[in-house]
């Protein structure tokens, strides 16, 4: 319990850091947001700015912003889009799922794989099929998902004319059409992830494969299968659920252009959108949220360190 609370604690502070530096950091994007909203319908005039100021509360102190923003987003309220007029919350929910799915599918697809592979890679040290498999590793390192996206789509059009590859639709509607678009987004995605999580298995696994624990089992007669599955693998672990936290906040990044490049409506479309708005209110929010699931996913990984090697909560 003194683990989860001291970790508990560290999230916070990482997240009222954050809050901090996306507050900031919105403001210096150059632009006047209120001139562009008024813009779009009216004539500028000061009086105008001044009197939307106001009511969207940019004319108080930076400090007053900050605590009125941060203290709603504490009650759920994020506040208004200045563009629609809808609560942000409504904006985001509105949007959120396609990049939930991408993302979780990604990861699931990713770190799956890599698991097999690098244990293949480690007990098939040397031979050919392990050469090969390292070297499709390293090329996955350096192929851009959306370059691969873009190729993807062609190859698609070309070959399997049939098969739709850009929009979302959601799986309660249409479970094989959300699944027949979301193939090539998620392998696009989550390639990069693949190759580098299963390089990181390999060499876990031959450093864990030297230990005298392994030998100790093998000379006890434990069967190929036990060793490299439970003893080696359980102590390889811990590096790779480390990276796969790490590679979570890239695959939300990631996700925002490859949203753009497959034409599904998540949250990347939104927050691009909203930043070239000058949408205040939808872009800290959405950045939020973003940067809260990033968090909460380490914090996650934190816990399984305790799971898989108790050493760690002591």
């Amino acid at each position: 319990m003194r683990f989860i609370m001291s970790r508990i604690a560290d999230l916070l502070v990482v997240l009222f850091g954050v809050s901090i530096v996306v507050f900031l950091m919105i403001r210096l994007i150059p632009g006047d947001a209120v001139a562009i909203m008024l813009g779009a319908n009216t004539e500028i005039t000061p009086e105008r700015i001044a009197e939307l100021e106001a009511r969207v509360g940019l004319d108080k102190p930076i400090l007053v912003q900050y605590g009125q923003w941060i203290w709603n987003a504490l009650q759920g309220n994020l506040g208004t889009s200045l563009w629609t007029g809808r609560p942000v919350t409504q904006e985001i929910a509105a949007n959120i799922w396609p990049t939930i799915e991408l993302t979780v599918l990604s990861i699931l697809f990713g770190a799956g794989l890599a698991i097999p592979l690098g244990c293949f890679m480690a007990e098939a040290r040397g031979k050919g099929a392990e050469v090969a498999v390292r070297i499709g590793a390293i090329a996955g390192l350096t192929i851009p998902s959306f370059w691969l996206g873009i190729v993807s789509i062609f190859m698609v059009a070309k070959f399997l004319p049939g098969v739709q590859a850009l929009g979302y639709v959601p799986f309660h509607q249409d479970p094989l059409g959300n699944l027949q678009r979301m193939i090539l987004p998620v392998i696009a995605l989550s390639l990069p992830m693949l190759a580098n999580l299963s390089r990181l298995v390999r060499s876990a696994m031959l450093d864990a494969l030297n230990q005298d624990y392994i030998r100790t089992a093998k000379a006890k007669g434990a069967g190929r299968r036990r060793i490299i599955y439970k003893h080696a693998l359980r102590n390889a672990l811990i590096p790779f659920i480390t990276s796969v936290g790490v590679a979570a906040g890239y695959l939300l990044g990631g996700a925002i252009v490859i949203e753009q490049v497959f034409a599904i409506p998540g949250l990347g479309r939104l927050v691009l959108g909203a930043i070239a708005e000058r949408n205040y209110p939808l872009v800290q929010a959405t950045i939020l949220v973003m940067t809260f699931a990033f968090v909460m996913v380490n914090f996650i990984v934190d816990l399984l360190y305790a799971v898989i090697d108790p050493r760690v909560s002591k």
